[in-house]
C-alpha cells in the first residue's frame, strides 16, 4: 500500500499562467465547487489544511500543484508525483464571466500536460451528476484518458443506498465498463485505501 510521507503546495497557476513542465507523474482532481474536493485531498494525503476548505464553495480558482512524496512496498527509494487540483466548476453564485474562464483553463491543462496519467472526477454520491459533470467526463475521455470517478460524501448515505447511487452515477455519466466509480468519505476515510491503490497503479504501473 502506498504511504504518503510528505505533501506540499509547490505551484499555483492562474488564468494567464504558464503550466509548469513537471518531471513526475501528474494526477488531476476535478469536480464541482461544492463536491468536497479540498476535504478529499486533505484526507487522501493525511494533511489537515493542505488544501484550503471553505464554507463558501468556488474558492479554488487556480490550478494548484501539490508535490507528494510517498513510499511503496518493495520499492526502496521514495516515489514522487503531483496531485493537481483543478478549479471547481458549476458554482451558481460565481459570475458568468468567471465561470467562463475556468472551463478553458481546465481544458487547456488537459491538452498541455505531458505527464498527466489520470483524472479523478469527483461527484456527490447523493445526487445525479450534473451537466457540468458530464461535460467534464467527456473532456477526460476526449483527452485520451480513462477517468476514475469518486463519489464523495458517502457517509451521508446508508450502506443500502450506496450501491444504488453508484449504479445511477454510472448510468448518468454513461461510463465504460472498465471505469471505476468508488464511494469516498472524507469524514470516515471510507475509500481512502482504494483510491490510494488507484493512485499507485498510475504512478508506478
Amino acid at each position: 500500500m502506498l504511504a504518503v510521507k510528505n505533501a506540499e503546495l509547490e505551484t499555483v497557476c492562474g488564468i494567464t499562467s504558464k503550466f509548469p513542465a513537471t518531471e513526475y507523474p501528474e494526477l488531476a482532481f476535478a469536480g464541482r465547487s461544492n463536491v468536497g474536493k479540498s476535504s478529499l485531498i486533505n484526507a487522501l494525503l493525511v494533511r489537515k489544511n493542505l488544501a484550503r476548505t471553505s464554507s463558501e464553495p468556488g474558492k479554488t480558482r487556480t490550478v494548484n500543484y501539490y508535490k507528494v512524496r510517498c513510499k511503496a512496498e518493495e520499492i526502496p527509494e521514495d516515489i514522487y508525483f503531483y496531485l493537481v487540483d483543478l478549479p471547481g466548476y458549476g458554482y451558481a453564485k460565481t459570475s458568468v464571466q468567471e465561470r467562463a474562464k475556468w472551463g478553458p483553463m481546465i481544458e487547456k491543462y488537459l491538452r498541455m500536460s505531458k505527464t498527466l496519467k489520470c483524472v479523478v472526477l469527483l461527484v456527490d454520491i447523493r445526487h445525479d451528476p450534473t451537466a457540468d459533470d458530464r461535460q467534464m467526463y467527456d473532456w477526460i475521455v476526449s483527452a485520451g484518458l480513462t477517468p476514475v470517478v469518486v463519489a464523495t460524501k458517502a457517509d451521508k448515505l446508508k450502506r443500502s443506498q450506496i450501491d444504488k447511487s453508484i449504479k445511477n452515477i454510472k448510468t448518468v455519466l454513461k461510463t465504460e465498463k472498465d471505469v471505476k466509480v468508488m464511494p469516498f468519505s472524507s469524514e470516515t476515510k471510507q475509500g481512502r485505501e482504494e483510491l490510494l491503490a488507484v493512485v499507485e497503479s498510475f504512478i508506478i504501473g
